[in-house]
């Protein structure tokens, strides 16, 4: 528990470890944000044997950032048990090499993990364990070919674990499930930590009317959702040309650019991130303030998992949509507010609370910091205290200067206080990490 930062499994944790002990195959429901990831990793690791050099297990998830977090949870509790992570958008190579001595535990996206088994790459015959983790969401993008081949294709498997925050999706025949144990932890309740609440839009544009939002809300962090990808960088573009410093993310951008926008929404260079549902899963960023729907979700359960990403881990945070002339509130986020008496018929946007936003504008404070791009990583033996003795040493900053610092394969993102980069970067320019050279500058 000491290397997980927690005092005690959940009781869902709890239930998930003993029945990971039966033969069954399980299927694991809980909220998002309830702390899943355990509930699957825990009866994982009991079940691995330190003397199989084979792989034992595999997980399998929708997306390359749900993949990455679960493997640094992993990671994180210290088992001792080489796990490898396989996601499109960076070189094949390197997982190649990665699984040259097969690891203990595999994590991937359908689409990585089916072309590494065709390749020969990853050897199925000691996998017994398979998770499914979010694998309605896995289901809705289409990965529905590749998952029926990666399950066909392992040919020992004696259990198999499927994670959901949904009970509303059919499983498919492929799963192969047996006689499976369902752990339904699903609250169903109001989050009453999360506030909801409108704000109405005078035009069918609704931009300006986000960035007055944001401007009302002041710098703290808001994710802001959009239904596709062009109106994400539209949106992005028109409201950093109105002075909102703003990163965007969506599913066409390759890896490292993915990585760097989240980055900079993680260690404060920006305080807005402009998304689509992308974001609704997957990403662990505590602290979010604000979640806005500028677009409204096309459904009851895609409005759940974006609120998923506030008022988490006994937190509160607010949701807000925005609506335009034309659009109503959808029933079902007047029932979420926990309005007694309020039937589909009868919801309204005089049932949640609504924003009036005042007319003069003030943009916000600028962020504090900004983040350094760093062309050195894992793979070049680079840590975290390896780049903190540089910056303190050879940049000359204080440790209250250097922010957060993520350390990838092949390159490193710093948080440095944004007053102290110009300077710093003259400092460093022709200095070595750990006797290498390596390339130092703003992250764009």
């Amino acid at each position: 528990m000491a290397h997980l930062k927690i005092d005690a499994l959940n009781e869902m944790q709890v239930a998930a470890l003993e029945a990971g002990k039966k033969d069954n195959d399980l299927i694991l429901l809980a909220d998002t944000g309830s702390g899943k990831t355990l509930g699957f990793l825990l009866p994982i690791l009991q079940l691995l044997d330190p003397a199989n050099l084979k792989t034992q297990a595999l997980v399998i998830v929708p997306s390359r950032e749900l993949a990455i977090q679960i493997e640094q949870v992993f990671k994180s509790m210290g088992t001792g048990f080489k796990v490898t992570c396989c996601y499109g958008g960076h070189l094949r190579e390197t997982e190649e090499n990665n699984l040259l001595q097969a690891p203990a535990l595999i994590i991937g996206t359908p689409g990585r993990l089916a072309d590494h088994l065709r390749r020969g790459n990853i050897k199925v015959e000691g996998i017994e364990t398979l998770v499914l983790d979010e694998f309605d969401k896995s289901l809705e993008l289409g990965f529905e070919e590749e998952m029926s081949f990666i399950v066909t294709s392992l040919t020992s498997l004696q259990k198999r674990i499927l994670t959901s925050a949904t009970d509303a999706v059919e499983i498919p025949s492929f799963v192969g499930l047996k006689d499976p144990v369902t752990l339904n932890y699903l609250s169903g309740e109001v989050n009453a930590a999360l506030a909801i609440q409108v704000v109405k839009s005078p035009e069918k544009d609704k931009v300006d009317t986000l960035f007055r939002l944001i401007c009302f809300l002041g710098n703290r962090s808001a994710i802001v959702f959009c239904n596709h990808r062009e109106s994400v960088e539209r949106t992005s573009e028109l409201l950093a040309e109105k002075g909102i410093i703003n990163v965007f993310y969506h599913g066409a951008m390759e890896q490292p650019e993915r990585d760097r926008a989240l980055s900079k929404f993680r260690n404060g260079t920006s305080n807005v991130l402009v998304t689509t549902d992308l974001a609704a899963r997957g990403l662990d960023i505590p602290n979010i303030r604000y979640i806005i729907h500028f677009h409204l979700p096309n459904t009851e359960e895609v409005f759940i998992h974006r609120n998923g990403r506030t008022a988490r881990m006994e937190a509160s945070g607010t949701a807000i949509l925005i609506l335009g002339p034309e659009e109503r509130l959808p029933a079902y986020v007047v029932r979420s507010t926990g309005q007694k008496g309020v039937s589909d018929e009868g919801a309204s946007e005089t049932d949640v609370q609504e924003i009036v936003l005042p007319e003069l504008s003030v943009i916000p404070e600028k962020p504090k910091w900004s983040t350094l791009l760093v062309s050195a990583g894992k793979k070049d033996k680079v840590n975290k205290v390896d780049i903190v003795g540089f910056l303190t040493n050879k940049g000359q900053l204080k440790k209250e200067d250097i922010g957060l610092i993520e350390v990838k394969d092949f390159f490193s993102f710093v948080a440095v206080r944004k007053s102290k980069i110009g300077a710093t970067l003259q400092l460093i320019k022709n200095e070595r990490i750990k006797n290498k050279k390596v390339k130092i500058d703003m992250a764009k």
